[in-house]
């Protein structure tokens, strides 16, 4: 439930599973590890995208100077330690970076279960756990869910090369060429961003302030001989991207799911230039008919 989408409704029934699992429940900013020094915290921050804060350490500091907040024999606090009007100032600071980002969507619950004997961000271990999975570590995943001293060394670090991962796939998004439309843009990573990860950059563009309202993101990473497909729409209104990527692998063949504002689809790499073209002129058809 937590790092889901179930997160942001939880009802009595999920809630009477956090009081018999002896969940610790804190109100703040929704930003994990809420127990790490803050600058860290930050630094890897992708949901929300901070622009010029996420991935760069030096805008980091920059920023936390600003609301006032400096460290103390080398180290920051962590956000669960920050005093209320800290809080706050920061809130107001991290939504001028990114005017999409509402109060509601960034203060929140934050859990901390007792794990390894210590207070830890549920938010944290979710993403461990997913890290785990999506860089092909299932089996460290289970081990540390068991409390595996050996497996949460693994976890740690395999975390940390997926955070790495993300934030190297932001910087190449940044810098590379795309191809951009009215009300979409194509970002082909090609070997560039692995394909375990190329859905959640289209999830984290998608929520940043850089694309406006109702533009559709796409990329692609290349998998084997083939190329994954991940499209978002950034908001809720605008294009049925699942029925436009079915139209196109109808032409081009290929695998495709999802739904209305986040689908993606499968292609053989011989078919990338093909699927681009055919991908452009849905869009424009699908323009008109707006």
């Amino acid at each position: 439930m937590i790092g889901d989408s179930m997160e942001k409704s939880i009802d009595k029934w999920n809630n009477s599973i956090i009081n018999d699992g002896e969940v610790k429940r804190k109100r703040g900013l929704l930003i994990y590890p809420s127990t790490r020094p803050l600058n860290r915290a930050l630094e890897y921050c992708s949901d929300p995208f901070i622009p010029g804060i996420t991935g760069n350490p030096l805008g980091v500091t920059e920023l936390l100077r600003e609301v006032g907040l400096t460290a103390e024999n080398g180290k920051y606090q962590s956000l669960i330690e920050l005093e209320d009007d800290k809080m706050s100032k920061l809130v107001t600071a991290i939504m001028l970076k990114n005017p999409k980002v509402k109060n509601r969507e960034i203060i929140g619950d934050i859990f901390l279960i007792k794990f390894f004997n210590k207070l830890e961000d549920a938010r944290e271990l979710s993403a461990m756990i997913n890290a785990c999975s999506r860089l092909g570590e299932p089996e460290t995943a289970l081990q540390f869910c068991m409390e595996s001293t050996k497996a949460k060394k693994k976890a740690e670090l395999i975390h940390t090369k997926y955070k790495q991962f993300i934030i190297s796939g932001l910087k190449f998004v940044s810098e590379s060429e795309k191809i951009e439309g009215n009300g979409f843009v194509i970002i082909n990573a090609k070997e560039k961003i692995k394909d375990t990860i190329i859905g959640t950059i289209a999830s984290i563009l998608s929520n940043s302030s850089i694309y406006e309202e109702g533009t559709v993101i796409i990329t692609m990473a290349y998998y084997d001989n083939k190329i994954k497909i991940s499209a978002r729409s950034v908001g809720r209104s605008g294009r049925n991207i699942r029925e436009i990527l079915s139209s196109v692998i109808e032409k081009v063949g290929g695998e495709v799911g999802g739904h209305e504002f986040a689908a993606g689809c499968m292609i053989k790499q011989e078919k990338e230039k093909d699927f681009i073209e055919h991908l452009k002129k849905n869009f424009e058809i699908e323009l008109v008919k707006i």
